[in-house]
């Protein structure tokens, strides 16, 4: 497994943190979900061929932790661009797992002309919540033990990667890998027996209020004119039978979205999805798959990571 070369990009109150992956000539650009940090894409990452995958932590996650809110898919949206034109890209593949897509949903909505085309790895399609609903139980309910982590510290490694072994995406599935070490590792922060998530709740709670109210990302893909493709797992969070995104999430897509092409992914849940090797390559292909017709020349499409 290869580390991404980190680097830093300028953004309102701070700077990024940006994991890169790859030197090919087409230009992907991949945000991570809700209370997770650009670690997230490395068993995707090295599942691609021909492509430099760029992933920042978002706002309030990873090493950018520290940065303030506000936060919410606007501001996402505007430090991933921030991203774009710092490193003078053009013409990219715009992918977003679980929060990401959303946040996807907002730069290709409001910045089409630097966009070929986007792939949504389970997020970015959400149900209104219903009229008067507690938003902040439904917050729980969804995110469960990701949301517990953030409000207690872990006496030593080996107690979070146990933390995380007992939640049902893995435990129930026996998913546990290079990637999924790599990814707690980075997540870890302060020195033992007082270490913790390095994940703003904060973030996490602004953001997800902002998820389940549901409006905004139906607006914004309703303005989206590229392609766009769903990966979906069949599972949900908790390795439950229901799935995060429906078949009739996707139909109602369909209608306000021509061009979207789905594709459930066997054998996996919402986490999953991105340690699984079998899945993982999976997705792989499907960010390949996307990037065939992205226009513009290899050198147009990377020339600001040369």
């Amino acid at each position: 497994m290869n580390d991404p070369e980190l680097s830093q990009v300028p953004v309102s109150g701070g700077d990024l943190t940006v994991g890169r992956w790859g030197d090919g000539p087409i230009s992907v650009v991949a945000l991570h979900g809700i209370s997770a940090s650009h670690r997230a894409w490395s068993a995707v990452a090295e599942n691609l061929h021909g492509v430099t995958l760029v992933a920042p932590d978002l706002r309030g996650r990873g090493a950018g932790e520290s940065l303030p809110g506000p936060f919410g898919m606007a501001t996402h949206g505007r430090d991933a661009l921030a991203v774009v034109n710092h490193l003078g890209l053009n013409q990219i593949v715009l992918v977003g797992h679980s929060m990401g897509g959303y946040v996807v949903l907002e730069l290709a909505a409001k910045a089409p002309e630097r966009v070929s085309s986007v792939v949504l790895v389970d997020g970015g399609l959400a149900s209104a919540s219903p009229p008067g609903a507690d938003i902040d139980r439904l917050l729980e309910a969804t995110l469960g033990p990701a949301l517990a982590r953030l409000r207690r510290g872990f006496e030593s490694r080996d107690a979070y990667f146990s933390f995380w072994k007992e939640h049902p995406a893995f435990k129930e599935t026996g998913c546990w890998n290079k990637h999924f070490e790599a990814y707690l590792d980075y997540d870890l922060t302060g020195e033992p027996p007082e270490l913790r998530s390095r994940v703003s709740e904060e973030a996490v709670i602004e953001d997800g209020r902002e998820v389940l109210s549901g409006a905004g990302a139906w607006n914004n893909l309703g303005a989206i004119s590229c392609p766009v493709s769903l990966l979906r797992a069949p599972r949900g969070l908790l390795n439950q039978r229901e799935p995060l995104i429906s078949d009739a999430l996707v139909t109602r897509a369909r209608r306000t979205l021509a061009p979207l092409t789905d594709e459930i992914v066997p054998g996996c849940n919402h986490y999953t999805l991105m340690f699984d090797e079998h899945a993982a390559a999976a997705v792989g292909r499907g960010i390949e798959r996307a990037a065939k017709p992205a226009g513009g020349t290899s050198q147009e499409r990377n020339e600001g990571l040369r």
